[in-house]
């Protein structure tokens, strides 16, 4: 308590004589403590509380006060108010009950601490005075610790509707109607889930959507994509490793499922992982316990798991490429998304979405979209999903148009390699302002595109990876530096 913090009591008192006392006994306190309101009966301790909520740190009241309102049922009333309020009860010599009674009781209502009145022949205190102090600066104290708690939990509970509101799940359909509801039942259980779906139709986000509304909200969640991470090194990041488990392992490392720890593992392509690594994977389903490389014992972690793939693990199962009891496990709670082409009436809330969003963070007007534009947007059969939507937006907005008409949403959509010179000509090689772009940007622009080409037309990062020559972790790094989801 800093030193010039000074205590604002209410003090509940129907007696002029014991008032006198408290009064007294605080004196010793040198100021800090400053009784600003003293009220005689329960029902104005409430409304002075309640018009001044943040006013008051500590509650003095006696226990045998005038009314109806009193005792435990006041110190209910007064918490409901001002839950971060310290309530002191000061009474007379309890009768026929144990102090130990007596006081679990108080507690149990919302006290802080409470004391026995001196005998009324002690005129000058109410209690010890350096008791009496004391308790109220340490329920000042509490009382402090519990606004700090009660904006760090308000803080937290913003970040998690700011994150909601950047994943929402758009459209209006009867489908995403029933996804919603699906996703409300998921995040009510604590059941694995397994989303499918074609690629870019937006399984992370329904996948976020479940974590950010399900008592875990406030943990981890942990996205993995298992396709982006070689199958050498999958099982070392999922689980870790200990300290000279092998050449290189120079210190220990937490695996993801430890990060993950009493949140919301979310494993991305599924069907990419290794047999080994669905092995441990099973276990950590079943009994809630990694292995660790280089540990003979094993780790306990709590953790919730939703998978997703755009796969046919029924048909990988029949391969032999995964493991049919770990299918089954992961396929508690299905759920499907439908590709954008099976609810086309989610088409243009989409679209509007995502060019107002994207335009704002450009900078640059929102262009409006003709009628005729929207048709052939509704029309389009979307291969990409939601994805390709978005990059569509985005190169829309590249070229810096102001209206959007039909002829330059049929260039947009036509198949790159129909377009690819008249795109380069019209959309790439120049700014808004028509002048020509620099090297590194026109080489920035190129290889974003290319890689979008390539990864709305691949089942999965690693088979994108493998289109494009490259190791899955340097792929993966590429997508981060570019902003591209992988």
């Amino acid at each position: 308590m800093p030193l010039d913090t000074t205590i604002h009591v209410l003090l509940i008192e129907d007696e002029e004589y014991d008032v006198r006392r408290v009064r007294n006994t605080l004196n010793y306190s040198g100021g800090r403590i400053e009784i600003a309101s003293v009220v005689s009966d329960g029902p104005s301790a409430l409304d002075l509380l309640a018009s001044r909520p943040q006013y008051f740190e500590v509650v003095i009241m006696d226990m045998q006060i005038a009314g109806g309102l009193r005792g435990e049922e006041l110190i209910r009333k007064i918490k409901s108010i001002a839950p971060a309020v310290q309530i002191i009860v000061v009474t007379k010599m309890t009768i026929n009950i144990t102090d130990l009674e007596f006081a679990d009781a108080l507690l149990r209502a919302g006290a802080f601490w409470y004391c026995t009145k001196y005998p009324t022949d002690i005129e000058e205190f109410i209690y010890q005075p350096t008791d009496f102090i004391i308790s109220i600066v340490n329920a000042y104290q509490k009382g402090q610790l519990v606004l700090e708690q009660t904006r760090s939990a308000k803080k937290l509970m913003k970040n998690v509707e700011d994150r909601l509101a950047d994943r929402k799940l758009l459209g209006d359909s009867v489908a995403m109607q029933k996804l919603r509801t699906l996703i409300r039942q998921c995040a009510d259980n604590e059941a694995p889930v397994l989303i499918t779906g074609a690629s870019g139709t937006g399984k992370e986000v329904a996948a976020t959507n479940i974590h950010y509304e399900s008592k875990r909200k406030l943990e981890n969640f942990v996205p993995i994509n298992c396709g982006s991470i070689p199958s050498e090194l999958i099982e070392s990041e999922l689980f870790g490793y200990e300290k000279g488990a092998f050449t290189g392992a120079t210190g220990k490392k937490q695996g993801l499922f430890e990060a993950a720890n009493h949140g919301t593992v979310f494993l991305d392509e599924i069907g990419e992982l290794s047999l080994s690594a669905q092995v441990k994977l099973l276990r950590v389903i079943q009994d809630g316990t990694i292995e660790k490389i280089g540990r003979t014992e094993t780790h306990k972690v709590n953790v919730r798991i939703i998978a997703a793939t755009n796969k046919d693990l029924e048909k990988e199962v029949a391969k032999g490429n995964f493991r049919e009891d770990l299918y089954y496990r992961l396929n508690v709670v299905p759920i499907f998304i439908p590709a954008l082409m099976h609810r086309r009436e989610d088409i243009r809330v989409m679209w509007d979405h995502f060019l107002k969003e994207m335009s704002g963070e450009m900078g640059v007007p929102t262009p409006q979209t003709q009628p005729a534009a929207a048709e052939m947007l509704a029309a389009y059969d979307w291969p990409g999903n939601v994805r390709e939507l978005k990059n569509v937006v985005q190169r829309l907005l590249f070229a810096g148009a102001e209206t959007l008409t039909a002829e330059l949403v049929k260039n947009a959509l036509r198949p790159i390699r129909k377009r690819f010179a008249n795109e380069l000509q019209d959309t790439m090689f120049q700014g808004a302002d028509g002048a020509a772009l620099p090297w590194r940007t026109m080489e920035r622009v190129l290889r974003e595109k290319y890689f979008r080409y390539i990864r709305e037309r691949s089942r999965s990062d690693a088979e994108a990876a493998k289109k494009l020559g490259l190791a899955p972790p340097n792929y993966h790094r590429m997508c981060k530096e570019m902003g591209i989801k992988s």
